[in-house]
């Protein structure tokens, strides 16, 4: 029972911790996929008449309810973990690759039939890294091969492209099971895909989707799509909400950055920093570097420019929808002044 309290009865002193706040939205943004091209990837596979206002409802509550029921078998070993050490069971609680591969181990192996409790264990973890691996791997080969569909969807081309980015995967990953592999692993944790990363993705979309696509024109796609608008709370999220949390986390995580140690204690070397940094411009830089190289390559004056790239992509059946009644409207227009 030390456990489940321990899990249910929250410390509020610990609100005060930048980390227990950069920690928590990496958590949801890791267990939602958000910002990671996962959702969008897999949505795109829809038909465009799917009721995706409702997929993500209930994805959102059974998300949270499995996460929910998950920290009770999670909390309740680490608890009886620490009964038979006789010790606190903050002293035994860890997190990341801590908890999965050296704490929750201990503790079951301190239960009857050992064995069997830690092979099911690992295949749960096995099984849950495949089914992440599926989804991270379908979103980036999804990305580039609609990005480039002339090349990748001719012939088997795009399995390919599936397997060579598979055997570079299992290549860098041989290098994290080495002795020293755990000190790699934080640093690809750490900084590659970090909360920062992610804050600043997810700013970087809400202000696309609010502002520069527009919340309005967004609810008339969904409107379009699903037959009916949704709660105009996701408007308000989208452009107000959303953009000043993510802001406001970001400068706090920068203003409050303390640098990687491996647990909490080994300092890496100024070239390990500086590979994480790496890591992390290299896939942050990306979107800005974009959007500055489309507006020099675009013609016309910088509001032209402006004007031209935040507008909608004549793909969508809603703008297309809008552009057949604008070209009505001319053509009746036309009509009435030659008569």
């Amino acid at each position: 029972m030390d456990g489940i309290k321990f899990y249910l009865y929250p410390d509020p002193s610990r609100l005060a911790d930048p980390q227990v706040w950069m920690d928590a939205g990496t958590q949801i943004f890791y267990s939602y996929a958000l910002c990671l091209g996962c959702l969008t990837a897999l949505g795109s596979y829809n038909k465009y008449n799917n009721n995706c206002y409702k997929d993500c409802v209930h994805l959102c509550f059974l998300n949270s309810g499995t996460s929910f029921v998950a920290g009770f078998a999670i909390f309740s070993v680490l608890g009886f973990m620490a009964h038979e050490q006789n010790t606190d069971i903050s002293k035994v609680a860890e997190s990341g690759p801590g908890l999965a591969f050296i704490a929750y181990p201990r503790a079951v192996s301190m239960m009857p039939f050992p064995q069997v409790w830690a092979v099911f264990f690992f295949i749960m973890i096995i099984l849950l890294g495949l089914d992440s691996e599926f989804v991270g791997l379908e979103a980036l080969i999804t990305a580039l091969s609609d990005l480039y569909p002339s090349f990748f969807h001719v012939g088997h081309r795009r399995k390919l492209l599936l397997l060579t980015i598979s055997v570079l995967s299992f290549f860098i990953g041989l290098v994290m099971v080495t002795e020293g592999g755990l000190y790699i692993f934080q640093v690809f944790d750490y900084y590659a895909c970090s909360g920062t990363t992610l804050l600043l993705f997810a700013l970087l979309q809400s202000l696309c989707v609010g502002w520069v696509y527009g919340a309005e024109r967004f609810y008339d796609t969904l409107e379009d799509m699903i037959g009916y608008r949704p709660l105009p709370l996701i408007k308000y999220c989208l452009k107000y909400v959303t953009p000043v949390i993510c802001l406001g986390t970001f400068i706090f995580s920068l203003v409050k950055y303390t640098p990687l140690k491996f647990n909490n204690k080994i300092e890496y070397p100024w070239w390990g920093y500086a590979l994480g940094w790496w890591f992390t411009l290299s896939s942050t830089l990306f979107v800005p570097l974009r959007m500055l190289y489309n507006l020099y390559i675009t013609p016309g004056t910088l509001r032209q420019r402006v004007s031209v790239l935040c507008t909608p992509s004549e793909d969508l059946p809603l703008i297309r929808g809008e552009k057949k009644t604008l070209d009505l409207l001319t053509l009746t227009s036309t009509r009435s002044d030659l008569i």
